[in-house]
């Protein structure tokens, strides 16, 4: 069973600051929709429905349809931590969707965010 405490935070409870990180800086929830769907495969659709479930992080990321095959490509540092260096493959998920809403929030065009 997981011991981090951040997988039982509702994805819900996550996705508003997320959203909030983004718009306070010119960016838009469409782009971090964007960037929530390109990493997990989820469509908005999909995305609202995990919201209103009430699902958890872990749950959210076990549930994803396809995670990005580009998602190994990011990289850098989060909360102090390198992402390459995280062996749970559910933190280094949950770290790759704060590097990505970081990276939007700090100005990077959507197509270097996106890896593309």
């Amino acid at each position: 069973m997981s011991t981090h405490r951040v997988f039982r935070m509702p994805f819900a409870s996550v996705y508003p600051l997320y959203v909030r990180k983004a718009e306070k800086k010119g960016r838009t929830k469409n782009e971090v929709d964007q960037v929530i769907c390109w990493l997990t495969g989820y469509s908005q659709r999909m995305v609202a429905e995990q919201i209103t479930r009430g699902t958890d992080l872990e749950t959210f990321f076990r549930e994803a349809p396809a995670l990005n095959p580009n998602a190994r490509k990011i990289t850098g540092v989060v909360c102090g931590v390198r992402i390459e260096d995280i062996e749970n493959p559910t933190m280094r998920e949950i770290r790759y969707l704060d590097k990505l809403v970081d990276e939007l929030a700090r100005g990077r065009p959507m197509e270097k965010i996106l890896r593309g």
